[in-house]
């Protein structure tokens, strides 16, 4: 028997648009690690993009500024022309004053700088779920939207910074993001060959990498090798438990 799929239940379907197509792959694995969320597609470029809004109609677009064949900005003002149910969050590179006013005034949900938080951009996605979700239980119920109501759906999602967001004492954002998506890349990694890849020192390397299995962002299990010396490896994510 089929069992219906309420609203709640159903993934936000996400577009996402960026040229590089390997950054593409890692934030798709980002977003799908927030439970509610589907990648449906990756548009390296215009065509690609004004095809796959057409075909898939997304509620939640992923855009990048820099394109070779068009700029970020201007599209944003394309799609809420053309696709005014798709909301846009931009991850971009940009960090100009007026690229991020323009981005605003366009209508954009939230303007994130790369190199990508991931914390950052997961308290985005549950803010927009958040917002989506105030929407549909004030179109149930039908009555007049008051002025609290309407203040918590401007304030309360969207452009909207909070302490998950500041950098933690001792940790700089910069490498802490080299280290995660080297991770995200290799699977699974020792502390030297961190240490290699970053250009950081074995210590420091080690205290970034303790700081995601504390922060549940990868996990830690003991390998002994070939010559029988234990060695800690890292992967990204929890350990399943089973």
């Amino acid at each position: 028997m089929n069992q219906h799929i309420s609203d709640e239940e159903t993934p936000i379907r996400v577009l996402i648009i960026e040229d590089d197509l390997r950054i593409a792959e890692v934030n798709r694995r980002f977003v799908e690690k927030v439970s509610g969320f589907e990648v449906v597609g990756i548009a390296a470029d215009r065509g690609e993009a004004v095809d796959q809004l057409e075909l898939l109609q997304p509620e939640l677009v992923l855009l990048d500024v820099y394109f070779p064949d068009m700029n970020g900005l201007e599209f944003l003002s394309f799609i809420k022309e053309q696709h005014p149910d798709s909301d846009v969050i931009m991850l971009t590179a940009a960090k100009e004053v007026d690229a991020v006013v323009d981005a605003i005034r366009y209508g954009v949900f939230d303007f994130i700088t790369k190199p990508l938080i991931i914390s950052r951009l997961q308290q985005t996605l549950r803010s927009y779920q958040e917002f989506r979700k105030k929407i549909r239980t004030l179109k149930k119920e039908g009555a007049a939207i008051n002025q609290q109501e309407i203040d918590q759906l401007i304030h309360g999602s969207g452009m909207k910074a909070s302490k998950e967001s500041k950098p933690v004492k001792g940790i700089d954002r910069i490498t802490l993001e080299k280290i995660t998506t080297y991770l995200m890349q290799t699977e699974e990694a020792t502390t030297d060959q961190v240490s290699k890849e970053t250009g950081i020192s074995r210590s420091t390397a080690r205290r970034y990498l303790e700081y995601l299995v504390a922060m549940g962002e990868a996990s830690a299990d003991l390998s002994y090798g070939v010559v029988g010396r234990p060695e800690r490896v890292y992967r990204r994510g929890t350990k399943e438990k089973g």
